[in-house]
């Protein structure tokens, strides 16, 4: 659909409500920066306290570089959590966000120019609805995950009741209606509770989902075909709004400090000859994996670029690097691989031309980049939507996995397994193309004419000819 410019001149107002963790707060911030391009409005509502470092850096960082962006704080009430998710602080937020985004209301009300539209995270969306429909304005879900996994989550109020004997008669694998059936082991442990924390929450926020009027994904036409059609033509969970791939998102190029450690160093490898390995903000490795995993590593004998995580919150690391691998470990790789203990920009590393394979956990942001720059992945998932996460990306042709490998933390991968799986990304002709053609898939769908492109324009367009609307409405 093509859209001249002046066509419309009203500008749609748009709330953004993120949920807790750099996996959720990065697509956020990336969409901002591309509706931003599009001469939106915008309106951040940024959780406070925040549960990372990162995310209160990068949102400081966003905020300094996008002046014209009003910023809302909205100080999420502390309250009794559920016992289930006191080992998690991501879950603790995501419980408390949700019972309180409703909260919101006054906050937006207040606003001027109005809201037009809010575009609201999954773990918030009954509350975000329930103001949008009190202010008259438009609600979309931006889903964080793959469409695979987005249609458990949707499927979730149904599986943890009627469908309940389904997670505890020893059936192998997930059938939701029009879909293909999902491995039960990939199923997060905490969904075979009805009354976890997390599986409360999100089942609360699920049934908001048929009242929105669309849902945004960070995925493309062609990587989740089959998924994408089935609901879209509502031959699976038929209640569902439109589902709208606008992915991959692009980055929003913010100078931030500590590139300067990695990216020269790559600038100075051979082509396509470094392992790339990171497991995202919230996941905490064992010593004895990692002494695997390094073990592993240098017997591959590739270059290697490794982000390395002990806790789950980036304010909880105080350990150096001496005190988690080997200082003869460091000496042996000191002139073949880089080890690191702070966030990266993954989309510049990537990006980069040494890089050959990255070995990843799967977190969906990781999944686009790498498609996005048509870099193979070696898939080691690690908890929530990543073994699902992982099946997509191996049918998508984008990487491999072992399933065998487990949750983290599940079982002790071996040094020797690791070589076998780092070799087999780095020279596997056949997954290197495939890999590649993704990425041609990727830009193209992103690209002028492209289906990601066109949908985030009529998206767009559709909330300038509501504002049109209300306004003319306001003058008769």
């Amino acid at each position: 659909m093509s859209i001249s410019p002046g066509s419309v001149t009203s500008q749609p107002h748009i709330a953004l409500f993120p949920s807790a963790g750099m996996g959720h707060l990065t697509p956020f911030l990336r969409l901002a920066s591309l509706l931003l391009s599009h001469n939106c409005k915008l309106t951040l509502i940024t959780t406070k306290p925040t549960v990372s470092v990162a995310e209160c850096t990068y949102i400081s960082s966003f905020l300094s570089k996008h002046p014209e962006i009003n910023h809302i704080e909205f100080h999420v009430p502390s309250m009794q959590h559920s016992d289930s998710i006191l080992d998690d602080p991501f879950f603790i937020q995501f419980e408390a966000t949700s019972r309180s985004a409703h909260q919101i209301h006054p906050l937006l009300a207040s606003l001027t120019p109005p809201v037009s539209a809010i575009f609201a995270d999954l773990v918030v969306a009954n509350g975000a609805n329930k103001v949008a429909v009190d202010l008259g304005v438009r609600n979309y879900v931006v889903s964080t995950t793959s469409l695979k996994f987005l249609s458990l989550m949707a499927y979730l109020p149904i599986l943890t009741t009627s469908d309940a004997a389904k997670l505890v008669d020893g059936a192998a694998e997930i059938e939701i209606p029009g879909l293909t059936p999902l491995p039960i082991s990939s199923i997060p442990p905490p969904f075979f509770n009805a009354d976890h924390g997390f599986t409360a929450t999100l089942v609360s926020n699920a049934k908001a989902l048929p009242f929105c009027n669309g849902i945004l994904m960070n995925t493309f036409e062609s990587f989740e075909p089959e998924t994408l059609s089935a609901i879209n033509n509502k031959r699976a969970l038929s209640n569902l709004p439109s589902i709208l791939p606008i992915g991959p998102l692009e980055t929003y190029g913010l100078d931030m400090n500590g590139q300067t450690r990695y990216l020269p160093w790559l600038n100075d490898q051979p082509a396509e000859s470094v392992v790339f390995l990171s497991f995202g903000s919230r996941t905490a490795m064992s010593k004895d994996q990692i002494k695997e995993l390094s073990d592993g590593l240098e017997r591959s004998g590739y270059r290697f670029l490794w982000v390395l995580k002990t806790k789950k919150v980036d304010k909880d690391e105080k350990e150096d690097l001496g005190e988690i691998l080997s200082s003869s470990f460091l000496e042996r790789t000191k002139n073949r691989g880089m080890v690191i203990k702070e966030w990266v920009n993954q989309q510049d590393i990537l990006g980069n031309a040494a890089i050959g394979g990255f070995v990843s956990h799967c977190g969906w942001n990781s999944v686009m980049e790498a498609a996005g720059n048509g870099v193979p992945v070696l898939a080691w998932p690690q908890h929530g939507d990543q073994r699902t996460n992982a099946e997509v990306l191996e049918k998508a042709g984008l990487g491999i996995w072992d399933a065998t490998w487990g949750w983290g933390g599940q079982i002790l991968v071996k040094q020797d397994e690791i070589q076998r799986k780092i070799s087999e990304l780095m020279t596997d002709e056949k997954l290197k193309s495939k890999a590649k053609s993704v990425g041609d898939e990727a830009k193209k769908a992103t690209g002028n004419g492209g289906t990601s492109k066109n949908t985030i324009l009529e998206t767009i367009e559709s909330l300038k000819q509501n504002v049109q609307t209300v306004l003319g409405t306001h003058k008769n």
